[in-house]
């Protein structure tokens, strides 16, 4: 016999959680398939009360930023992957840019219900871990020379992440692979970084 006991086991918790990624589950199915959104329709959904619905999130702008709180954590894990630290900027760019691009297309709906349900400063804040490996990479690129330095890193990051979401929507209106969508993009994004 052990003279360890296992870990005790917090069911509640446990169920907590579940419920939790059920809701969010949930919210980012009826975003998908463009139903509108109700705290009634997020229970039904995801298969819990609303009295366990009410228990995690009041209102459901707290939902939605949770989901998209969710979705960038899972960009940030890809981010990370592709070492933004690691290497020349230029080519750290262009690692960066690639993972961003494919993480995108499966936010898209997501992407939609933040911005009908979410202001601004929310917005900003559910990307800020995104927003700040980015202005990282520029900083980097700016101090040895090879992003230009006569706009401010946090306005070109700005406009990077507008570049990234209107070519997604551009690609989407005009039938752009996606494979094309992201060779543009890279050029464009390189030009708008690039140092004189």
């Amino acid at each position: 016999m052990s003279g360890s006991a296992a870990p005790a086991v917090d069911h509640r918790r446990a169920t907590a959680e579940r419920n939790r990624a059920a809701i969010l589950d949930a919210a980012e199915r009826l975003l998908a398939r463009r139903d509108g959104l109700s705290m009634v329709a997020i229970a039904a959904e995801a298969g819990v009360s609303r009295p366990t619905l009410y228990a995690h999130f009041r209102t459901i702008d707290q939902v939605v930023e949770a989901a998209v709180e969710r979705s960038v954590s899972a960009s940030l894990a890809a981010i990370e992957a592709a070492e933004p630290a690691a290497g020349p900027a230029e080519e750290a760019l262009g690692r960066m840019l690639a993972a961003s691009w494919g993480r995108l297309a499966s936010f898209d709906a997501l992407a939609r219900g933040a911005a009908e349900h979410l202001s601004p400063g929310a917005l900003h804040r559910t990307h800020e871990p995104l927003i700040a490996r980015m202005r990282e990479l520029v900083e980097r690129g700016q101090r040895d020379g090879a992003f230009r330095a006569d706009l401010p890193a946090d306005w070109l990051v700005t406009a990077y992440f507008s570049l990234v979401h209107g070519a997604y929507e551009h690609a989407q209106a005009h039938g752009l692979s996606a494979e094309r969508t992201l060779e543009l993009l890279d050029t464009t994004v390189r030009d708008l970084l690039a140092a004189d």
